[in-house]
């Protein structure tokens, strides 16, 4: 840090307005307190529509319940997968910018669909069928373009926010101290809880006056919401502190790989060419200097890219292109991303899983009698339960848990990043099996009823399809919240909101393989039997309760696959901020 005038002023950040940020004014739980209430406006923004939006698409814009569940899949896939572009801008130009930028986006794609939902001559007539077997004509032309415009628009707003905003919480702490990465861990686990407070009035106030008052009022909440959050984000300007863009991460991982390829396929001479810095004469002059600061992070380097012996390549002395030659330190960093891609990669079967809360546990509870007393409960508000399990669970998991695990184990974490994920990846598992066992019941009450083809509600509380809500939302309080502090602290300094953007895009990817694995179940069952599983207008007639034990053992199999990579994972970020940016520095360059 750099003293000018009295004030201790944070190296690699500036204020709001490119000024140097001054420590005492800038960052800190002031700062970060912001972001929390802007993530609860953001999320109820895009959730009050989300949760609720599979109905919507089959009652006012006529899709079948199978077209408006990948729909919704797709939408909402797009919103997390966008998040990695987000995250890419954050880390190239600012975490500040991009939020303010995204966030006006999703505005302008509220906007839209609030005029749709408000002036008839901007939506289809309305579809009222008494026979579920009888399909309704499905939204076309101009209103169908209209719709997935807005859509799509907040897809984009939502990606963009969701790769900046979270980054941007957690760099508001001084990581160099332990207090400040106890902060930061804190701020993790209230984002999520700040998630869930958003969600709570998404799926309950919004939900129901979107049933109830019509959908122009729900979308025009959220729209009111985004702009709220845009005011109160902005209000908080004066407190943040904004790390300086150090260029693109992705540049960075391009050169490396495609250096590491040239040199694996055109060698000027044999492998002992990999940078070796302590067997030059001019680097043995360097080392000497400054030998007790960087030999022990030289060795551990050489160590290291012995381990992944293709991309430390790309350090080649006699590079077959000398214009791509990489430092040690950019090699670094590209194999850390290398190595939390197999940990990234097993989290996708979990939010596949979350996927069938927005779409097929919606359509079962509107099936069943939504009542509790005299009160009228609408389908879209079953996430309200792991909802408020959440908002309790997640501060007992920071004030209770967490102290008493880090008592026990002595350590500063207490629980590792890795184990939370792991713990989510377990209950996914428990969710499936809960959801077909409950599906079972539910098609076994249709059938004693008379009621397999009717649209009367069946006998049969929807309380049972909040089981698995219950399970599915503890476990992606673990999963999320782990994620994204693993991401944050392991990733290189230059790229960590890429990196937490990995989070949403696992979302992306399960909502995506929730489509694919929809589409194949029929394909191939549509070739052995004379109906697919999930094909049809009628719930009733699908084979639900096949698909989630299928989901059952594919999680099996990827938790399997989980604890093989978790336990050979080494933890690379053991040391604060300062010490791992000098460390990143070899002998060469010190």
């Amino acid at each position: 840090m750099d003293h000018e005038q009295g004030f201790t002023k944070w190296e690699g950040y500036v204020d709001w307005r490119n000024r140097s940020a001054i420590k005492g004014c800038h960052g800190g739980v002031v700062a970060a307190s912001f972001v929390l209430v802007v993530e609860i406006l953001e999320n109820l923004a895009y959730l009050a529509n989300a949760s609720n939006l599979v109905l919507y698409l089959s009652k006012f814009m006529s899709f079948s319940p199978a077209a408006s569940a990948n729909i919704v899949t797709n939408f909402m896939g797009t919103c997390f997968l966008l998040a990695l572009l987000g995250g890419f801008s954050s880390d190239f130009f600012s975490t500040y910018y991009i939020f303010i930028i995204s966030a006006t986006i999703e505005f302008m794609g509220l906007l839209m669909l609030t005029l749709q939902a408000c002036i008839p001559s901007l939506r289809p007539p309305i579809c009222a069928s008494v026979n579920r077997n009888t399909p309704c004509k499905e939204v076309g032309g101009g209103h169908k373009a209209m719709l997935f415009s807005g859509l799509y628009l907040v897809a984009l707003g939502v990606g963009g926010i969701k790769g900046s905003l979270p980054s941007h919480g957690a760099e508001q702490f001084d990581e160099n101290s332990p207090q400040g990465r106890r902060h930061r861990s804190t701020f993790f686990n209230y984002y999520i809880f700040c998630l869930a407070c958003g969600a709570l009035i998404a799926v309950t106030f919004v939900v129901w006056v979107e049933d109830n008052k019509g959908w122009q009022w729900g979308f025009g909440i959220s729209t009111v919401a985004i702009l709220s959050s845009i005011a109160i984000f902005l209000l908080g300007s004066r407190t943040y502190r904004i790390k300086v863009p150090t260029g693109s991460p992705i540049t960075t991982i391009f050169k490396v790989l495609v250096e590491a390829f040239s040199n694996s396929l055109f060698p000027k001479n044999s492998i002992g060419n990999v940078l070796d810095t302590r067997e030059t004469p001019q680097n043995t002059t360097e080392i000497s200097e400054g030998e007790e600061v960087h030999g022990e992070r030289t060795a551990e380097i050489q160590t290291e890219m012995k381990d992944l012996k293709f991309i430390g390549r790309a350090t080649a002395k006699n590079a077959a292109y000398p214009s791509l030659h990489c430092t040690a330190k950019q090699v670094q960093d590209v194999k850390v991303v290398v190595q939390v891609v197999p940990i990234f990669m097993s989290t996708i079967m979990l939010n596949c899983c979350l996927a069938q809360l927005s779409t097929f546990s919606v359509q079962q509870a509107a099936t069943m009698n939504t009542y509790i007393g005299a009160l009228k409960v609408p389908p879209a508000s079953l996430p309200v339960f792991p909802v408020i399990f959440t908002m309790i669970l997640a501060p007992v998991y920071n004030h209770i848990i967490i102290p008493f695990a880090r008592a026990v184990t002595k350590s500063e974490m207490g629980i590792t990043h890795l184990q939370r994920i792991g713990t989510g990846l377990f209950l996914s598992i428990v969710a499936m099996a809960v959801a077909a066992l409950v599906e079972m019941k539910r098609k076994r009450v249709a059938e004693q009823s008379g009621l397999m083809n009717s649209t009367e509600p069946l006998p049969i509380t929807f309380l049972w399809v909040a089981l698995q809500y219950l399970f599915l939302g503890s476990a992606d309080l673990f999963s999320l919240a782990g994620l994204m502090e693993f991401f944050f602290t392991e990733a290189p300094l230059s790229m960590r909101s890429l990196a937490t953007a990995l989070s949403w895009a696992s979302l992306a990817m399960g909502y995506y393989l929730s489509s694919v694995i929809v589409s194949i179940v029929n394909r191939i069952t549509g070739r052995f039997q004379r109906k697919p599983w999930l094909y049809g207008s009628n719930l009733n007639h699908y084979h639900l309760e096949r698909f989630y034990w299928l989901m059952c053992i594919l999680s099996g199999l990827n938790f399997l696959h989980y604890l093989l990579w978790a336990t050979r994972y080494k933890y690379r970020s053991t040391k604060p901020d300062d010490k791992r940016a000098q460390d990143d520095i070899t002998p060469s360059e010190a």
